[in-house]
């Protein structure tokens, strides 16, 4: 079937309209291509390009020997301008069809789109082959290098790939001022140990919070000192994580005498930087260990004004006033109990940092009602990937 592909959707999807919806795989937006379908539902039709009849200037030779075979990635055959134009373009009409708001983009936030990754979770088959899963199954594709990770860890892939890794299905690898790595499934401490004296890890994590040598990475965050476990989420574009670090503080300014309440606080990725500037940061996390990474962070920069507390943000009870909230949520965004509490409180102003813009535009919809949206902008975290980060910020009315 020829058909003429329309606009990006998410899922890195390109649309097109032929007796139906189709959501095209491999597709750029104003091509024509010859499409097979994979999957028929009820209201829409799943398929993939067989033959571009008239390629975009953006279509590029993606670099990667396994992509397309490797589910990882899934635009490097797109230009990185263009990759970011369709993704602030899925991001804009999520806003608008879900939200029910107009509104401009600012300027997307963008950094290095090759070997920007500090963190990697790689799979591991039963013959101890390393890499990632195929796309659509848990076969595990052998890898010698991956082009998103730093060099650094793609020494340790390479090193790893000659080494016997039955037993282990996931190895997950963060680089900071050294290099530590969370094992999954059955590894001994003997094996573990092993990893550490011949391939050079500082630290070796295991599932049950036990661990091997130094089981912290430490980074730079603006100028503060930022560790980090295995057990805890840091953001694995680091590069650009600072450069949003940096924008939030620049635009909340002033913030003296303020009270700032970060749920979803991860180790005080946000919390730390705004505490330099506030009068009080409450940190809400309910990851044990990424509270104790942030209770670390604080006494290492002497921060005194930033008190992390264990809890959900559905369980965390609110009995203060606080001047900012600032919200990172998971993909499924706000619960409705969180977002009852965060317009109850009535904050003069809200950060939010979303990864999944249909419920961030369904967010804003009800944060509408009483909060203008001073900016909104794209964030590529994950050049090459469909993924979609936003960042908001919105003050009361």
């Amino acid at each position: 079937m020829v058909i003429k592909a329309e606009s990006a959707v998410y899922g890195g999807y390109v649309i097109a309209r032929e007796n139906g919806v189709i959501f095209i795989r491999g597709a750029i937006p104003e091509e024509l291509v010859d499409v097979s379908i994979e999957e028929k539902k009820r209201d829409y039709s799943i398929a993939t390009v067989r033959k571009v009849i008239e390629p975009s200037p953006d279509r590029i030779e993606p670099p990667c020997p396994v992509f397309g075979i490797c589910g990882g990635c899934q635009l490097q055959f797109i230009s990185y301008e263009k990759q970011v134009s369709m993704k602030e373009e899925v991001l804009l009409d999520a806003v608008r069809r879900i939200g029910g708001i107009e509104t401009a983009l600012s300027t997307a936030l963008t950094d290095k789109n090759y070997h920007y990754r500090q963190r990697g979770q790689f799979k591991v088959s039963q013959k101890g082959k390393i890499g990632f899963y195929k796309e659509g199954s848990h076969d595990v594709v052998g890898i010698d290098e991956c082009p998103l990770m730093i060099n650094e860890i793609n020494i340790f892939v390479r090193k790893l790939k000659d080494m016997n890794l039955s037993g282990l299905k996931e190895l997950h690898i963060s680089f900071g001022d050294s290099a530590n790595a969370l094992v999954k499934t059955r590894f001994s401490a003997e094996e573990a140990e092993k990893l550490i004296m011949d391939l050079g890890f500082s630290g070796i994590a295991f599932d049950n919070g036990e661990s091997l040598g130094k089981d912290y990475i430490k980074l730079d965050l603006n100028g503060l000192q930022y560790t980090v476990t295995p057990w805890s989420f840091f953001q694995a574009h680091w590069d650009l994580n600072r450069k949003v670090v940096a924008l939030i503080i620049n635009e909340l300014q002033p913030m003296e005498g303020m009270r700032v309440l970060d749920l979803y606080s991860g180790a005080g990725n946000f919390s730390l930087p705004v505490a330099a500037h506030a009068s009080q940061v409450i940190a809400v996390e309910g990851n044990p260990y990424a509270i104790e990474d942030g209770q670390r962070n604080a006494k290492l920069n002497n921060i005194s004004n930033c008190r992390f507390i264990k809890s959900s943000a559905e369980k965390y009870k609110i009995n203060e006033k606080f001047d900012i909230i600032l919200l990172d949520p998971p993909r499924p965004g706000l619960t409705s109990d969180v977002m009852k509490k965060v317009i109850d409180l009535s904050p003069k102003r809200i950060v939010y940092v979303s990864c999944n813009p249909a419920t961030l535009a369904r967010d804003l919809k009800k944060l509408n009602e009483k909060y203008n949206i001073d900016s909104l902008r794209m964030i590529d975290f994950f050049p090459n990937t469909y993924h979609v980060e936003a960042l908001v910020f919105l003050s009361s009315r």
